[in-house]
């Protein structure tokens, strides 16, 4: 079972496919990639994009019965990327915001240029809620790749943080690829997402990220990164390793 737990696959809901046959080519490129079952994590609470739970309930749906009508082996989940803001433990706690695959489980989008100061604050009520909190690509945080043990501190406060197959290969640009190599290695980040939106400037990159992770000779920390997808689906408690010193990795001559 391989799961890819932050995808944007629905149609025409925030910055992801337009149609459902383009929705249709990204499942059919994850079948390929050998992914067995994806989380649908459309935009929500963004300033651009809301993506309601019942439309994504409803696609979710109806991708399901249109991949069993063609016969594409791949199961979806519905789930969210929700942008972090001082009302989401009220969101999620309503029911108004989904955690991923109906379990404890919340993925949490940071702002792109800083940490919020309430984050710590959102990511303790959530985990007294028995919510546990998914930091989606750290790596592409201004404030975490200038100084990355920013991130350690949240993870010391309970949350758990994802990286991005895109950013491991340098889709992003080499500062990122640097920052998601170092976050790996430091075992503070403890899921793997593709994070698609198209089949052109935001592919899925899924196998390209481990097997790179496989080249740095860290296949042990891609083997842990998704066994806890696994554990997601599952609803299980997850494999957290303790964070070590965060360093420059030795990776350039790749």
């Amino acid at each position: 079972m391989i799961i890819d737990m932050h995808s944007h696959i629905l149609a025409g809901v925030d910055d992801g496919p337009n149609t459902r046959e383009e929705s249709i080519e990204l499942l059919e490129q994850a079948v390929s990639e050998g992914i067995t079952n994806i989380i649908a994590t459309s935009h929500a609470f963004h300033p651009q994009f809301h993506t309601s739970f019942n439309d994504i309930n409803i696609q979710v749906k109806e991708l399901n019965d249109e991949c069993i009508k063609r016969g594409i082996p791949i199961t979806i989940f519905p789930g969210q990327e929700i942008r972090v803001s001082d009302q989401t433990t009220r969101d999620i706690m309503s029911g108004e915001a989904l955690g991923l695959a109906n379990s404890k489980y919340v993925l949490i989008e940071l702002p792109s240029q800083g940490i919020p100061t309430f984050t710590i604050q959102i990511i303790q009520q959530l985990l007294n809620q028995n919510k546990i909190p998914i930091i989606a690509h750290p790596e592409r945080n201004r404030s975490i790749v200038e100084k990355p043990s920013r991130l350690a501190k949240l993870i010391q406060h309970g949350a758990l943080a994802q990286v991005t197959a895109g950013s491991l290969v340098g889709h992003f640009g080499k500062t990122i690829q640097r920052t998601a190599v170092q976050l790996v290695a430091a075992n503070l980040v403890q899921v793997y997402g593709s994070d698609v939106h198209n089949m052109s400037t935001r592919p899925s990159l899924f196998n390209k990220g481990l097997e790179y992770l496989d080249k740095l000779k860290m296949s042990e920390s891609a083997d842990i990164l998704l066994e806890n997808n696994a554990r997601i689906i599952t609803n299980q408690e997850m494999i957290l390793l303790e964070p070590e010193e965060i360093k420059k990795p030795k990776w350039w001559q790749y």
